[in-house]
């Protein structure tokens, strides 16, 4: 097997002596322009992968047989190496059947793997490291929870909800995650954003219903809403559908946890979740504004309701309320600080100074001693009853109205909190199971709901806080539960006299993160424009026409602009580095050879229907041939020499013309022998890449430029050979492992022999 050569692998199945083995078939080129084909036989595992130069040394290479025919039509394969359609066929009915038996039989074992799997607290909490870490998780449970009282009550107004409902949800959010989270550091909780989603929804529902959104007390008849109670007020119905939307949000996720669809938050990008976040974000801000003035107003719906609610609040301006509005600039003034404070110094504060806290405590005390609320007529929480109420099933009878509006809410609420706790994952060294991620989020969902809960998620905030106090494990979780039940069986009707633009002033204070992501526009201009106009898009749109419309858009937008990048991607010429065999864009990098004879091209995309024309585009212009003109040229001046033969005399005179114009066109055009593409980043091709591939091919061959193929994968390989590629007499179709071999055979090729249509080749 002397000679210059190359390798086009073939990969099949082989048995020798019983055994099954990997093989592949090596095409040589030998000295004296001799051809022969051999079938080499790798003794390898099954899927291992030997260069060619490892084959020609490796002391297992079998030499199986020589064909005696080295027409490539008439070739026949050694009677040892068997296709694949004449293997022994198995019997497909007894592996359905086995494995059948073995996915739905229950054996101890199996119970023991599922429990475990479903509880992660039964494998990590025996191995809890009570000296190393016990305070750690004690000190960052306490300081959530004490964050956590009054971001509950203050997201409460946002969702549509009485206070008490809000801390009912971070408790049993805290605990149900406690038993099936795999993430050790995010905090689960109320978040504005779903919050947001779900006051709009109540809203909707509360005015469909006939309540008067700024009258609690009125009353309608239960009989509407399939309960046992005689009546039932706004409040109540308002945590009733809150509970059915969280219930059915629930019920979303875990059955996309079941039927393993998390990909679908793959389509959800950080920039896009971002912009979401950040117009979002506005839309909360404008919800609280009435809350800082002390002014009544409707909650707006549909497109458009950011735009709606600020002519609702000019219209409604010389209705502020004084106190509210000072009250709110106070806290303000003392909130804004001290957030900056524990920003800037948290590195040397060993726990946040608890600002919210202090200034729930502040002014709860000064509105009850000053009677705020009796003189100013300021809008108060009222009173926040200790305990828990009785346990209720969702109202089934929402469900058809609100089913559609739960599944945008499910889908973010999973989405936050598998992008932080992967986050936090990586940070820290360990694993998260993103559908284990799904389950636990919707059960802290589906069971809370039977308790006058609504929905929750992980919240970035509260874990950074989490997180930068020295939590360990979800052991904080409980802590911080303990701290929510120590409010709610106890110290809850102490906020009684807390001015609901305190809560506000909370909630706003809160989307600093948010709507600082403006500052990062720079940056993330600089580092992909593609990502920050999908911010742009996502934000305006979240803002501007509604939170569900815009999240849809932001998704629609992503993707096309994942189509359009794939329909009009990078194509590049490369040029060699100088005594080496690495091949790069001669665009991009000084110091590059260009090949003489040769010229390398490189499409960075798979090549399908959607962008085969931009394809053959580059590759004309890139090589600065389009065979398709050549073509036409050539046929045009053979009709102009065959409209002269016929004034000439004799024939031979004509046949010397057309001879002549033919040479000439053809030294005019050709500067290259050979065009090698690149097809390293091509990761797939469909039936009309295949196609596309194979015209191209046939256009230049027909100008007498070959066309060589290197850097496949075994993908793209399998599709040109299924698409005929290899097929009809297309000898000089060769496949190279990298450009650099390409190159050399090129080279070698013309070198030697001059011409390329005058060999031929295995």
């Amino acid at each position: 097997m002397a000679g210059d050569g190359c390798t086009w692998p073939m990969p099949q199945w082989v048995f020798v002596a019983g055994k099954k083995y990997r093989s592949r078939l090596l095409h040589c080129f030998t000295c004296n322009k001799a051809v022969i084909t051999c079938y080499v036989v790798i003794i390898a595992q099954p899927g291992s992968r030997m260069t060619s130069l490892e084959a020609n040394n490796a002391d297992s290479t079998l030499v199986l047989s020589t064909p005696p025919s080295v027409n490539a039509k008439n070739r026949k394969y050694s009677p040892v190496i068997l296709e694949e359609q004449e293997r022994k066929a198995l019997d497909v009915k007894k592996i359905a059947v086995k494995k059948l038996k073995k996915c739905c039989s229950c054996t101890p074992t199996k119970a023991k793997d599922f429990f475990v799997d479903l509880f992660p607290v039964i494998r990590w909490f025996p191995k809890y490291k009570w000296k190393e870490w016990i305070l750690g998780d004690i000190m960052s449970g306490l300081i959530v929870g004490i964050l956590l009282v009054p971001q509950s009550i203050a997201y409460s107004l946002l969702a549509g909800q009485e206070p008490i409902y809000g801390l009912y949800t971070s408790f049993f959010a805290c605990i149900i995650y406690f038993l099936m989270g795999t993430s050790r550091h995010i905090s689960v909780g109320i978040f504005g954003v779903l919050c947001l989603m779900i006051g709009q929804v109540v809203d909707r529902e509360v005015q469909y219903f006939g309540f008067d959104l700024n009258n609690v007390n009125k009353t309608a008849q239960s009989v509407m809403f399939n309960q046992s109670t005689d009546f039932c007020d706004r409040s109540c119905f308002a945590i009733r559908v809150g509970s059915t939307l969280t219930f059915m949000a629930g019920v979303y996720q875990i059955a996309m946890g079941i039927f393993q669809v998390g990909f679908i938050s793959v389509y959800l990008s950080d920039s896009l979740l971002s912009g979401f976040a950040t117009g979002a974000s506005f839309t909360i801000l404008t919800s609280q504004v009435k809350y800082l003035l002390g002014i009544s107003i409707p909650r707006a719906h549909g497109p458009g309701s950011l735009v709606q609610t600020w002519v609702y609040i000019f219209k409604n301006i010389h209705r502020t309320n004084a106190c509210d509005v000072i009250t709110s600039a106070l806290c303000l003034l003392v909130l804004v600080p001290l957030k900056e404070i524990n920003e800037c110094y948290k590195s040397k504060l060993k726990a946040p100074i608890p600002g919210e806290l202090l200034v729930v405590v502040i002014a709860t005390l000064v509105s009850h001693y000053g009677r705020l609320n009796e003189k100013f007529n300021s809008t108060i929480a009222g009173n926040i009853p200790t305990g828990f109420m009785v346990p209720t099933s969702p109202d089934w009878s929402l469900i058809p109205r609100i089913a559609a509006d739960a599944l945008p809410i499910a889908i973010i609420g999973f989405a936050i909190t598998v992008s932080l706790s992967e986050m936090f994952a990586k940070k820290h060294g360990y694993t998260v199971r993103a559908n284990q991620e799904m389950f636990a989020i919707g059960t802290c969902n589906i069971i809370p709901a039977f308790f006058h809960c609504f929905t929750t998620s992980a919240a970035l905030a509260k874990t950074l806080v989490k997180e930068s106090t020295g939590c360990k494990t979800q052991l904080s979780s409980i802590v911080t539960a303990l701290v929510l039940l120590l409010v709610l069986l106890v110290i809850a009707p102490l906020f009684y006299s807390l001015q609901k633009c305190v809560l506000g002033v909370i909630t706003i204070v809160n989307l600093r993160g948010a709507l600082r992501k403006f500052n990062d526009l720079p940056r993330m201009w600089k580092v992909n424009k593609v990502d920050t106009v999908i911010w742009f898009v996502t934000m305006l749109s979240s803002a501007l026409i509604s939170t569900e419309i815009g999240l849809l858009i932001g998704v629609s937008f992503s993707v096309i602009c994942v189509i359009v990048r794939t329909q009009v991607p990078r194509a590049t010429t490369l040029g060699r580095l100088e005594g080496t065999d690495i091949y790069e864009d001669l665009g991009r990098y000084k110091n590059l050879q260009n090949l003489t004879g040769i010229k390398i091209f490189r499409f960075e995309a798979p090549l399908y229907y959607a962008n085969k024309e931009f394809f053959k585009r580059s590759l004309y212009k890139r090589t600065g041939v389009d065979p398709t003109l050549i073509i036409v040229a050539k046929k045009k001046a053979e009709r102009k020499v065959s409209r002269e033969l016929e004034h000439k005399v004799t024939e031979n005179s004509g046949i010397s013309i057309k001879t002549e114009v033919t040479v000439q066109l053809s030294k005019q055009e050709f500067e290259f022998h050979t065009i090698i593409i690149d097809c390293s980043v091509i990761q797939f091709l469909d039936t009309a890449g295949i196609a596309t591939v194979k015209e191209v091919f046939k256009d230049y061959k027909q100008i007498g430029i070959s066309i060589l193929l290197s850097n496949c994968n075994a993908c793209v390989i399998d599709s040109l050979r299924k698409g005929g590629y290899f097929e009809n007499g297309n000898i000089h179709s060769l496949v190279f492992y990298s450009v650099h071999d390409a190159v050399m055979f090129a080279s070698n090729i013309h070198q030697k022999n001059g011409d390329w249509e005058a060999n031929t080749f295995c």
